[in-house]
C-alpha cells in the first residue's frame, strides 16, 4: 500500500494565542494534502477525474500533540481507507519522523459541477484509489 506523502510549510499567521498550530488550521493542512494527492490522477495526462469537483461530506480529527511555529515543514500522510460507489475516506496523519501531531479523515464526495450532484465513483478513479487503500492504524 502507498500513502502519499505532502511537505506542508508552517506559516506565522498558522498560530493563535497560545503559541501553537490553532485547530482549524490543521483541516487547511489536510485540504491541501487531500487536493494534492486527489490531483496527481488528471491533469497531466489529460484526464477528466476529480477534475469536476469534490465536497467534504465529514471530517473526523483526534489532535495528539501540540505544533508550534518552525521553519521545517510537516509531512502529512494520506491514504484510503474505504472506496464506496460514490464515496470515499482518506486518512490522515500530520508529524515529524519521530511524533504524530494529528490523526484524522476525511469523507470525500465527487461532484458533478455542471448537473450539481453528487455523482459516482468511475473506474479510473477506482484503479487510482486502490493503489493507496489500506486500513486505519491503531490509535495509539
Amino acid at each position: 500500500m502507498a500513502r502519499h506523502l505532502y511537505s506542508c510549510p508552517l506559516r506565522w499567521s498558522d498560530m493563535d494565542a497560545f503559541g501553537h498550530v490553532n485547530n482549524v488550521v490543521f483541516l487547511r493542512y489536510l485540504e491541501e494534502a487531500r487536493i494534492d494527492f486527489m490531483f496527481r490522477l488528471a491533469p497531466g495526462d489529460g484526464s477528466p477525474s476529480f477534475s469536476g469537483g469534490s465536497v467534504v461530506a465529514r471530517h473526523e480529527i483526534d489532535y495528539v500533540r501540540p505544533l508550534v511555529h518552525r521553519h521545517e515543514p510537516v509531512t502529512v500522510e494520506s491514504w484510503v481507507t474505504k472506496i464506496g460507489a460514490a464515496s470515499l475516506t482518506i486518512a490522515y496523519e500530520i508529524k515529524d519522523p519521530e511524533q504524530v501531531y494529528v490523526r484524522a479523515s476525511t469523507i470525500v464526495v465527487p461532484y458533478d459541477l455542471a448537473a450539481g450532484r453528487p455523482r459516482r465513483i468511475s473506474a479510473e478513479e477506482k484503479l487510482f484509489l486502490q493503489r493507496y487503500l489500506a486500513e486505519e492504524p491503531a490509535a495509539a
